[in-house]
């Protein structure tokens, strides 16, 4: 059973490799590991796909694994199927001639399906598809008002705080507020 101020969060594997055990001193390993301590901490779930879990066992590091685990045990992974959408593809990727800008957008396209499946919230440090996806996103109906939040910009996003709040669905957050420059 899901507490009403949980949300379910798509965490990519970006943040899972990213996060430090408790001696990492690199900012961006501890901001990641601090804010998956904080997904725990505020009672939010994380979501499992088929593509999610693979880049997960692939990329995870020490703590990540061992914090999955512990997330496992307190019943706050939800897996789902993995959603798929074409229509959705075709869209994001008919608005760029840049194939660098095409590709990186349909590796990550299975974080968009994911969130349009369940809360529309991903955690991700990947500025440069967050970008691409904000830019997409004035044209692109279904990705507007997903949530993208970076746990490793503390200053701008407070994440740990919005994790606090209950991970709420602020406007500022949305992709299509998302500065594409």
């Amino acid at each position: 059973m899901r507490d009403r101020n949980s949300k379910r969060l798509i965490i990519d594997a970006d943040v899972a490799r990213s996060s430090g055990d408790e001696n990492a001193t690199d900012p961006r390993a501890v901001n990641c590991r601090d804010f998956l301590k904080g997904v725990r901490e505020y009672n939010h779930q994380i979501v499992i796909t088929r593509e999610i879990n693979n880049e997960w066992k692939k990329h995870q590091s020490r703590f990540a694994l061992g914090w999955r685990i512990s997330m496992e045990a307190r019943r706050r992974v939800v897996w789902i199927d993995s959603p798929q959408n074409t229509e959705l593809q075709n869209k994001i990727t008919q608005l760029t001639d840049s194939d660098n800008d095409t590709a990186a957008m349909v590796k990550d396209l299975h974080l968009l399906n994911a969130a349009n499946a369940t809360d529309k919230t991903i955690i991700s440090c990947e500025q440069f598809v967050r970008k691409l996806y904000a830019s997409a996103s004035q044209q692109v109906r279904e990705i507007r008002d997903i949530i993208w939040v970076n746990p490793d910009r503390t200053g701008e996003e407070q994440p740990i705080e919005w994790l606090k709040k209950g991970a709420p669905s602020e406007s500022h957050r949305q992709l299509s507020e998302y500065p594409a420059e």
